[in-house]
């Protein structure tokens, strides 16, 4: 027999785990807009703005610079 208690909390865990998938889903497409939006920028202007951002997300932008577009960047 399933109480009230354990349907609140498959009930509750199910959100948590949805909210968490949505949350990390949004972040990777922003992520890749992020990184569509660099691949079209000229060389100049891309390195200002990624001069702007904190270290390990400029070295991840220039990664999948690399990876997905062959753009290359100056370090």
């Amino acid at each position: 027999m399933v109480s009230n208690t354990e349907i609140a909390v498959w009930t509750i865990s199910a959100l948590l785990a949805i909210g968490i998938g949505a949350g990390k889903y949004s972040k990777y497409k922003s992520r890749q807009k992020m990184v569509r939006d660099f691949a079209n920028m000229d060389p100049e202007q891309r390195e200002k703005l990624l001069s702007r951002l904190q270290p390990d997300m400029q070295m991840e932008i220039r990664q999948e610079l690399m990876k997905r577009f062959r753009v290359k960047s100056d370090l």
